[in-house]
């Protein structure tokens, strides 16, 4: 499960360079700063190969939370969701171990261990 969590946040970056590529006004702001805005093909294709590794059911969970929320997937820290900020009950890593993929009770996103 370790390798679906670094898959996923691999995928989630590079949905959001690539949402950052397409958005008019953020491309037209980075080249008027000087940036080179290019290579939106080369990281669709990345992105193609990299959801291709990653099982079909996590992917459709990670896809449906990625339109919902700009990120999707994100560590615990201090027993903490970093997307929502709740604290996530003792219980909950009793079971869980830094190989599983977990799930957020409040807000829905996918949690790892660091």
């Amino acid at each position: 499960m370790r390798n679906n969590s670094r898959l996923l946040i691999a995928l989630q970056d590079l949905d959001i360079m690539i949402s950052e590529m397409k958005d008019k006004s953020n491309a037209r702001e980075l080249e008027d700063m000087g940036f080179e805005i290019s290579g939106l093909e080369e990281l669709e294709k990345a992105r193609s190969d990299l959801a291709e590794q990653v099982s079909p059911s996590i992917l459709n969970r990670y896809e449906k939370l990625a339109k919902r929320y700009k990120v999707a997937i994100l560590p615990i820290m201090g027993n903490k969701c970093l997307g929502c900020f709740v604290k996530l009950p003792t219980s909950f890593f009793s079971s869980a171990s830094a190989d599983m993929l977990l799930t957020c009770e409040n807000c829905g996103r996918l949690l790892y261990i660091p």
